[in-house]
């Protein structure tokens, strides 16, 4: 049972029913829309309201929000991933570290780094490849790369992926009325970081804001090697606090549980066309609303 804020209205069958229109209704998720009815949904504007309020209170705060199916619709780190493989650019530095992550995990290694590469990715699919690690190896799949190559490429797909289109208009709208308020506004997300500056960008928020997954670089190249701890699950508080400290955190949005703990670091918890794994543990977070989407 989610706890009611004073001031704040009770939700409507229509806004509920917009929120749970986001849930997919099989056999496996109809527990989660009865979760869902039960969150309370809250206007764009109320949160707001309620962000502001913290501001006021409590001084040099900030606003975290993950990326993928929170400010924008869809993964751009998959976007990144497919168009390498579509691409068949991948360089030696990574084909063979490819080849050893198939290896270390029972996979056939055989035939062309692509087809490692579509192994690995079936085998993820299959649960039979540790989800971390693969956000991990999506981190430097780029490796042989430079700098200035993967944001190129990066820039390319999210424009071809029309991430302006994507953008969740209901955060927009909370997200714009922070900024005017002066409070800084970080994306935290598990996907590369050359995408997530990209996409990051077209939604008003600029790179040195962005706390996302990242390879080792040799110089200007990267490396086939991950810079632990990545921001995936409980990772994502840890990571926010290497990059800005202990500044208190207002308001936090995600859509999936591997974003409870960063929705639970903060003062006005925020889902946004949560998915189910989301909506079946909110009993965890009383203080989680759902933002309301458009009509």
């Amino acid at each position: 049972m989610s706890k009611r804020l004073a001031g704040s209205s009770a939700p409507t069958r229509r806004t509920v029913l917009q929120a749970a229109a986001h849930v997919r209704l099989d056999g496996s998720t109809v527990e989660a829309c009865h979760s869902l009815a039960a969150l309370r949904v809250e206007r764009p504007e109320r949160i707001i309201e309620r962000i502001l309020e913290a501001a006021a209170t409590t001084p040099d705060g900030i606003v975290a929000t993950d990326g993928d199916g929170t400010l924008w619709s869809g993964d751009v780190g998959d976007d990144l991933f497919f168009a390498m493989l579509d691409a068949g650019t991948i360089e030696p530095v990574a084909a063979k570290a490819f080849v050893r992550e198939a290896e270390a995990h029972a996979i056939d290694a055989s035939g062309s780094p692509v087809d490692v590469v579509w192994r690995l990715h079936r085998a993820f699919e299959a649960g039979a490849f540790p989800e971390e690690r693969f956000f991990e190896l999506m981190a430097w799949s780029f490796a042989g790369w430079s700098r200035a190559r993967i944001a190129a490429f990066a820039r390319a797909v999210v424009t071809k992926g029309g991430v302006d289109a994507r953008l969740h208009p209901e955060l927009q709208q909370v997200l714009a009325a922070v900024k005017r308020a002066g409070i800084e506004i970080f994306v935290v997300s598990a996907s590369p970081r050359a995408v997530v500056e990209a996409a990051a960008h077209v939604a008003g928020i600029e790179r040195d804001h962005v706390v996302a997954s990242d390879a080792l670089w040799d110089g200007d190249t990267m490396r086939a090697e991950v810079d632990r701890p990545i921001p995936y699950a409980a990772g994502k508080v840890r990571a926010l606090e290497r990059r800005v400290g202990r500044r208190p955190l207002y308001a936090a949005f995600g859509d999936s549980a591997f974003d409870l703990a960063m929705l639970s670091a903060a003062r006005v918890p925020v889902a946004i066309r949560p998915k189910p794994r989301l909506v079946e543990r909110a009993h965890e977070l009383p203080a989680l609303v759902v933002a309301e989407p458009p009509a």
